[in-house]
């Protein structure tokens, strides 16, 4: 068996500039994507378009940030896992010196439990500097419960890992308290830049927001979401910039607002999942590095102010793309005549494959 190191090649684009501003950063930047859908990158280039017209630009605020990992004991009876779980509350100074034990730049800013029967699910919260932290939560959360099943009677063993965190899995509690960075982006496009870019109207644009977006992902069953397609967009972000792919699955969950404001369009995204890191694993490789650099994520600031600045591009980037498409989608036809431009030959368009 071949276990050379190989790295898989997928295509990549610069796109924009777009404008940035709010309480991280003010900036503009392109921003790499690497994709297999190639109608993504002039989608993402209109949205970014849009933004340079417009004085502020996109406006994003980072409300949040935190890595999380939970871990399970079992206790003999569900009194016995809330007095620990009390116990383990009432520790929480000393928790904290048992993670600075750990790393210097993790640091524990809270705890939740949960009880099922006699299980006692514990999940605690970090900051942990530039990096996106998966391994560093990890890493206090095993010392954590070393020592709780040390320190406070009653309890046992369960697992490193609850399924409470909660990691790569679409859930409502990652959507209620967030996990990675919590970024809000808005735009108020004037109504001609609506009409003479987007090819469309704010009306037509908050109309279809609340009817798919809304209504659509509601009848769908949706969880703590209600957008477009930010998959999309981080996914060519994420394997842009190193960072571990399978986070779009909670990363994905956000919401769309959609407001017409007098003609004008208000547009936002939420998205309280943003796991992205500038250091750890996965950013050794050079065309990594290169991006991460052009993008302004590689100069010498205080911890974790890389990161912020990271998460407030991707944001951005996913507002881009994600105005682009809806607005598309308020016209007949404009997006299957998109796709089949971008991404079919002409040869397979004339034989009608």
């Amino acid at each position: 068996m071949n276990d050379t190191h190989a790295v898989a090649g997928v295509p990549m684009k610069w796109v924009g500039p777009l404008r940035i501003s709010g309480n991280v950063t003010t900036t503009e930047t392109e921003v790499p994507l690497a994709t297999y859908e190639s109608p993504l990158w002039p989608s993402v280039r209109r949205g970014a378009k849009i933004s340079m017209l417009i004085e502020d630009g996109i406006v994003a605020t980072l409300v949040d940030e935190r890595m999380t990992r939970s871990v399970f004991v079992k206790a003999k009876d569900a009194q016995t896992a809330y007095v620990a779980a009390l116990e383990v509350d009432a520790r929480l100074d000393e928790l904290r010196e048992v993670v600075r034990s750990c790393s210097r730049f993790t640091e524990l800013i809270g705890f939740r439990h949960e009880i099922a029967a006699n299980l006692l699910f514990l999940r605690f919260e970090f900051t942990t500097g530039d990096a996106s932290g998966h391994n560093m939560a990890t890493l206090a959360a095993d010392a954590l419960l070393t020592h709780i099943l040390q320190t406070i009677p009653g309890i046992s063993y369960g697992s490193i890992s609850g399924n409470y965190c909660t990691d790569k899995k679409a859930t409502a509690i990652n959507g209620i308290l967030g996990r990675g960075k919590n970024v809000v982006t808005e735009l108020l496009v004037p109504r001609d830049i609506v009409h003479d870019v987007l090819r469309t109207s704010a009306a037509k644009v908050a109309e279809l927001n609340v009817h798919k977006n809304m209504i659509g992902t509601l009848l769908a069953g949706g969880i703590r979401s209600a957008n477009a397609h930010y998959a999309n967009m981080l996914l060519a972000f994420y394997l842009a910039t190193g960072q571990d792919a399978a986070n779009i699955v909670e990363g994905s969950q956000g919401v769309t607002i959609a407001e017409d404001r007098d003609g004008d369009l208000y547009f936002s995204c939420t998205l309280p999942n943003l796991i992205v890191g500038t250091v750890g694993n996965g950013k050794g490789l050079e065309f990594v590095e290169e991006n991460l650099t052009r993008l302004g994520c590689r100069t010498a600031r205080e911890p974790g102010e890389n990161a912020r600045r990271l998460a407030v591009i991707t944001a951005a980037t996913v507002l881009c793309g994600e105005l682009s498409l809806l607005a598309a989608q308020t016209n007949p036809g404009e997006l299957m005549r998109a796709h089949v431009r971008l991404e079919r030959s002409d040869e397979t368009t004339k034989t009608g494959v």
